[in-house]
């Protein structure tokens, strides 16, 4: 790769992460929100880098020249590093898929921690929760409270074997590599396409004891709509406003 290229490498990946940090929410797909600014100041520096080497070049020109012709050519590097290219054009034109269906389905089921106590639950009905709220009132709530409510949870569709599927987040603790997974199984009714983003609602499937660990993270789903993916995708937060 001579040192033009190495040049417009830089120069790229700088505007690829100026452009999904500042002019999409396509970094969401990749890593946490709270990382933005700091996509912001790598993708200013990677731009004001590659200038400042072709501003650089530009003033001593002829050096490169004069290093090919006594034979030591600094300028170069290995030949694999032209596939750097691709992941930086495609921050400009195309951006690579979240994660969806097909990781969820190869994870395993996100571990949900231990919780002293719970607070009342309000009277709203449909009931808004996430998937790891419904878990963890399931599984440990002593008191039970989630028996009979109409409980509403957002989340795309994760086929499974023989028909059965799965309502589903991925969690980014930072970023789309420590990824993990919290599925809840949806019982009556066929399952929709894989990454089909819904609003489930419905009753706590039984089976197990409520309130110990042998409760299943199941719904009797009463009723679902599809939604737009949100912005908060990759959270087990309540949806915030659609990216489309």
């Amino acid at each position: 790769m001579k040192r033009t290229a190495q040049i417009t490498l830089l120069i790229l990946t700088g505007l690829g992460l100026l452009h999904t940090a500042l002019f999409t929410d396509l970094y969401l797909r990749y890593v946490k929100e709270g990382l933005r600014p700091l996509l912001i100041i790598s993708g200013v520096l990677l731009l004001l880098l590659g200038l400042a080497h072709a501003a650089f070049d530009r003033d001593t020109g002829g050096k490169e020249d004069h290093d090919h012709a006594h034979g030591h050519d600094h300028s170069t590097a290995p030949r694999i590093a032209w596939l750097l290219f691709l992941p930086a054009l495609s921050l400009l034109l195309y951006a690579p898929p979240a994660l969806g269906a097909y990781t969820a389905a190869h994870a395993g089921r996100e571990t949900v921690k231990q919780q002293k106590g719970f607070a009342a639950l309000p009277a709203t009905s449909p009931l808004p929760m996430t998937l790891t709220d419904f878990t963890t009132r399931v599984q440990q709530d002593k008191e039970r409270a989630i028996r009979g409510r109409t409980v509403e949870m957002t989340g795309f569709v994760t086929p499974g074997h023989g028909g059965a599927w799965d309502l589903t987040r991925i969690i980014f603790t930072c970023c789309a590599a420590d990824a993990q997974t919290v599925k809840i199984r949806m019982y009556g009714t066929p399952a929709p396409p894989a990454n089909t983003w819904l609003a489930v609602t419905g009753t706590w499937h039984t089976q197990g004891a409520l309130g110990t660990k042998s409760a299943a993270a199941a719904l009797d789903v009463h009723g679902t709509r599809s939604i737009a993916q949100p912005v908060n995708a990759f959270t087990d937060d309540l949806p915030l406003t659609p990216t489309r």
